[in-house]
This record gives C-alpha cells, sequence and structure tokens, in this order.
C-alpha cells in the first residue's frame, strides 16, 4: 500500500489497534504498536525498523525498535484477540498444523540448526516454525505459530530464545507435523 492508502485506513485501524492491543498497558506502547502496523502495510520490500520508519512520516526509529525488542507486554491476549477476529471473518471449516522453513546462512538466529529445510528439500542450516492455520476453500490464515527447538540445542540457546520473547516448540525432533501442531495447541 502507498502512505495516502494506509493514511485513508488511519481510522479503521485505530479501531483495530484499540481492540487488539487493548491489552498493552501503556498508552505509548498502544501508539507504536499502530504506527508499527502502518509500516507492516507499506509498500517497500524490507520490513525492518529502519525503512518502516524512514517510510513512515511519524516514524521513530529508536521508538519502534524499543517496541519491537525492549517493551515489556504480554504477547498472548494480543494473538489470542487476533485469532479470534480472524476466525470471525473466515469462519473456518478445517483447522491446518504446518511447518515452514527459513533457510540461514549462520547460526546467529534462535533456533538454527541443520535439519531437514522444506523450503529447499534437503538438509541445511535452517530455522523451522509450526503453525496451526484456520482455512476455508477460499481462504487460510495463521492462528498459532512457535518457533520449532530441536531437542538437542544447549540449555542456553533455549534461553536465548526466550529472552528474546519467542515462544518455542521443544524436543519435537524427527516427530509429524501433527504431533508438533498438537504440542502448539496444547501451549494455549
Amino acid at each position: 500500500m502507498r502512505l495516502g492508502e494506509v493514511g485513508r485506513l488511519r481510522d479503521e485501524l485505530s479501531g483495530f489497534v484499540a481492540e487488539v492491543l487493548g491489552s498493552l498497558p501503556r498508552r505509548d506502547q498502544r501508539r507504536w504498536g499502530e504506527c508499527y502496523l502502518r509500516g507492516l502495510m507499506l509498500d517497500g520490500r524490507r520490513k525492518s525498523i529502519q525503512p518502516m520508519a524512514e517510510r513512515l512520516p511519524d516514524g521513530n526509529m529508536q521508538a519502534l525498535q524499543q517496541f519491537v525488542n525492549q517493551s515489556p507486554w504480554e504477547w498472548t491476549p494480543v494473538r489470542r484477540r487476533i485469532a479470534e477476529r480472524l476466525c470471525e471473518v473466515v469462519r473456518p471449516e478445517v483447522w491446518v498444523v504446518d511447518d515452514v522453513s527459513f533457510p540461514k546462512c549462520g547460526r546467529a538466529s534462535a533456533g538454527v540448526a541443520r535439519q531437514y529445510c522444506g523450503a529447499l528439500g534437503k538438509r541445511a542450516n535452517c530455522q523451522v516454525a509450526v503453525s496451526v492455520h484456520a482455512a476455508t476453500d477460499v481462504a487460510s490464515c495463521p492462528l498459532e505459530w512457535e518457533l520449532f527447538l530441536p531437542e538437542w540445542l544447549s540449555l542456553n540457546s533455549g534461553r536465548e530464545v526466550l529472552a528474546a520473547g519467542c515462544s518455542a516448540v521443544w524436543g519435537l525432533a524427527g516427530r509429524s507435523g501433527g504431533i508438533a501442531g498438537s504440542a502448539v495447541i496444547r501451549c494455549r
């Protein structure tokens, strides 16, 4: 979307933010949450903080960075409300449990391991996430997702994942997506 298009949606987006981010304890968190969402909606190949802040008229790189990385807020009620809203719109006929892999060149990201990478069709360094989607024959949307961590990852790696605010499915190496997905569902 272009900036003007996002601007025309600002009232609707503000209502969405009030409902979905209403559990955030501070007004500034909700403000920067809305700014972050507008940045994600804008055209632009890179959706990281700096390019988004540069595209937004009220973009403040430091404030957005703090909202995403350092501002303490409970993400579970936010994701739950988004899932409820999506289910109201999609009216799912089935639940799809899937895994998705993200090829990685190094090992600096949380959960990167040499494992089967579906995106490449072979073993490679990658991250794997398990997701649950609401689906019909014309629509699908993710409702819940977790970073998959092979059970052999060190305890320190697990601490890094949790410290980064990520949620994770532990120790399901070699298991089917259905088993991993049921673990995601049970966590909620």
